[in-house]
């Protein structure tokens, strides 16, 4: 850093505010500095630097699972968020078990972690009140933990469960099934927006119309199709579905389609969460978008807020309104004859 400062007629604290992506430098001088550092193929010692500040410019992401792209979608957002400021993202997936996420949760702060943001697969927030007597940043997202007043980013679930239950209703389905989720906050959250659809239109939820599956986001499609074939086995079935998620309402679509039945002729489907690929399935799928995007984004600027407060500021919820997106698996207009 000093043979750049020297080179290029800076200081060194010149240098080392553009390797951080400081904002208070002109983009010309960053030019310069960043083309040298190029040039010399120089690499920060991150870790010598960590001595240094206290800081290890690491931010630890804690989430059930990357195969469903709900999550790795939030990562990717949170990531972009975080790398303007220089800091680095390190993901582990819990795999929807409460006791592999302890373990992760203490890999990461084993690497003095800066900040940890987490969906967490427990109910039980002992952990997190031990990180947050530690005093590091900690920030939930999409599952939320109302006992433990920790800063929260995440989608309305039980808009959600309104939104996706009123939309079937609208088209004409009477009988509506929920595929709902774990004993989360969203899970509960979008089963009261179901409920309280059903109940401001006078609907009931017949006998075996609320099913729970033993996993969620780790095998969800899978949980979908069985959870689907229970449903077709009940007199009267269904003539709608709304699922926890897309991936569900993947499964379930699939289950329905090997019936022989029709979607959404027979059965219309909707899922949560609007996956980049919900358009270019077999059956474009209906979905509520949970605005992915903007929950990565949020919960990463309320990191760095964290990150650069010299006090300890109350706890913060931010909620997002989520949206409702028709495709051809909820497209009809009346009711079906059967």
């Amino acid at each position: 850093m000093k043979d750049i400062a020297r080179d290029l007629g800076v200081s060194v604290v010149t240098v080392s505010k553009v390797l951080r992506n400081h904002e208070d430098i002109s983009e010309a001088t960053r030019k310069r500095v960043l083309d040298r550092v190029k040039e010399l193929d120089y690499t920060p010692n991150l870790a010598a630097r960590g001595l240094v500040t206290g800081k290890t410019y690491l931010v630890g992401l804690v989430v059930p699972d990357l195969l469903h792209s709900f999550f790795a979608q939030v990562a990717k957002s949170l990531s972009r968020a975080l790398l303007k400021k220089g800091y680095c993202l390190i993901i582990l997936t819990s795999e929807e078990d409460a006791e592999l996420e302890a373990h992760e949760i203490n890999r990461l702060l084993a690497r003095r972690l800066d900040a940890l943001v987490i969906a967490s697969s427990t109910t039980n927030p002992t952990v997190f009140e031990r990180i947050q007597r530690q005093g590091l940043p900690l920030v939930l997202i999409d599952r939320n933990l109302p006992e433990l007043h920790a800063n929260y980013v995440g989608t309305d679930d039980e808009a959600i469960g309104l939104l996706a239950t009123e939309h079937l209703i609208e088209i004409g389905c009477k009988r509506i099934a929920h595929l709902r989720g774990p004993e989360n906050s969203p899970g509960t959250g979008r089963l009261k927006g179901y409920q309280i659809a059903l109940a401001k239109h006078k609907l009931k939820s017949l006998p075996g119309y609320v099913s729970k599956p033993r996993s969620v986001d780790v095998q969800s499609r899978e949980s979908g199709a069985d959870l689907m074939r229970q449903l077709l086995a009940l007199n009267p079935r269904p003539d709608g579905v709304f699922c926890y998620n897309d991936p569900m309402a993947i499964g379930a679509i699939h289950a329905i389609l090997d019936a022989g039945l029709r979607v959404p002729g027979d059965i219309a489907v909707i899922g949560s969460g609007n996956l980049h690929y919900d358009s270019e399935l077999r059956i474009p799928l209906s979905s509520i978008d949970q605005q992915t995007d903007i929950i990565g984004e949020r919960a990463g600027r309320l990191t760095l807020s964290l990150l650069e407060s010299k006090t300890h500021p109350r706890s913060k919820t931010i909620i997002i309104q989520p949206q409702l997106v028709v495709r051809a698996s909820t497209e009809r207009t009346r009711r079906p004859n059967r």
